[in-house]
C-alpha cells in the first residue's frame, strides 16, 4: 500500500463541522484510516477550521473502522475504512468539500 504524506493531501476542513473517526487498533484493516486521521491533523488542514471538531474513539472490540464526517450545512459523509485506501477516502473527502466550497460560490 503506498502511503500518502499528509501535506501533499491537500486536505481542508474549512465545510466541515466535525470528525468522528472509530477504529479497533488491533484490526489489520485500519491503516488507511490511521493515515487518513493523521492527514486531518495536518498543521495546514488543521489551521483551515479552528472550530472544527474532530473526534477519536479507540475500541477493542473488533469493530470496523468508520469516519463520520459532518458538514456545516448538516450533511454527512460516512466512510467505511475497512476496504477503503487511504487515497480513495482522500479523494471522496476532497470532492465533497470541493462541491460544497462551488455551491457557497454560486
Amino acid at each position: 500500500m503506498a502511503y500518502v504524506f499528509p501535506k501533499r493531501a491537500g486536505v481542508s476542513l474549512k465545510q466541515v463541522k466535525s470528525v468522528l473517526v472509530t477504529f479497533c487498533p488491533f484490526e489489520s484493516n485500519v491503516q488507511s484510516t490511521r493515515n487518513f486521521l493523521q492527514c486531518l491533523f495536518e498543521k495546514k488542514a488543521y489551521k483551515s477550521n479552528l472550530n472544527c471538531n474532530v473526534k477519536t474513539e479507540v475500541k477493542h472490540d473488533g469493530s470496523e473502522p468508520v469516519i463520520d464526517i459532518t458538514f456545516a450545512d448538516g450533511d454527512r459523509l460516512i466512510m467505511k475504512g475497512a476496504n477503503l485506501t487511504t487515497k480513495e477516502m482522500l479523494n471522496a473527502f476532497n470532492n465533497r468539500c470541493r462541491k460544497k466550497e462551488r455551491s457557497l460560490a454560486e
